[in-house]
């Protein structure tokens, strides 16, 4: 067993069927999504200092000024994305690479793009780690999407744009969905529905993210 992967063995397990256990209580409902919550191990994703923490449900610093999502908004907005039977998905904002995984176990290829090189360095290490070979990376500005990856049946952003970003909707094959995190001092979880040129546009409820930042970091 590798170093990273130590503690996935009976404390850990029991630490993260509480959290599922947490997850159900606040009305996530989808099975397979708290099924491979429950399997991936989101402690690997975080520095050390900071594991123990792992399977609380709250968001923790993962550096640069960046975030690991609480449990409750992975599995929300993963619920809401599987409800739509993607195969293939662009997620913007690797981050930790937690969500990637978890989108990873879920649907058949995830495209992932991070702003930020060192975080997508050590996400990219976490991913091998756990054999997950459908996922591609790329260092790019997530405010330009991957086109030529594209049309994807749906797109996760991960940081909040201040409205929704018509170009990244426009990489959306015909049905497809945005899911996304918008506004400034109030966020709100946001999907919409590409119908030709037009966008059915649903709110879900309040959120918060760091903001979509435009640039790369090496």
């Amino acid at each position: 067993m590798t170093p990273e992967l130590q503690g996935i063995g009976m404390t850990s397990r029991r630490t993260r069927s509480r959290m599922i256990q947490r997850l159900r209580e606040v009305g996530i409902t989808s099975e397979r999504v708290l099924a491979t919550m429950e399997e991936v191990p989101r402690h690997i994703f975080l520095d050390e200092a900071l594991s123990h923490r792992a399977y609380e449900d709250t968001s923790l610093p993962i550096g640069h000024s960046q975030t690991l999502s609480q449990p409750y908004i992975v599995a929300r907005m993963t619920e809401v994305l599987l409800r739509h039977g993607p195969v293939s998905v662009l997620e913007l904002g690797t981050g930790s690479g937690y969500q990637t995984a978890i989108l990873a176990k879920l649907v058949k290829e995830v495209y992932s793009v991070e702003r930020i090189k060192p975080l997508q360095d050590r996400a990219r290490d976490r991913l091998r780690t756990l054999g997950l070979r459908n996922v591609m990376l790329r260092h790019a500005d997530g405010g330009i999407g991957w086109a030529d990856k594209g049309p994807f049946d749906a797109i996760l952003v991960t940081a909040a744009p201040k409205e929704l970003p018509r170009d990244l909707m426009m990489q959306l094959a015909e049905g497809g969905v945005i899911i996304a995190p918008v506004g400034e001092e109030k966020q709100i979880l946001t999907q919409a529905v590409r119908h030709g040129d037009d966008f059915e546009v649903t709110q879900i409820e309040p959120v918060r993210f760091v903001p979509l930042l435009a640039g790369v970091v090496r």
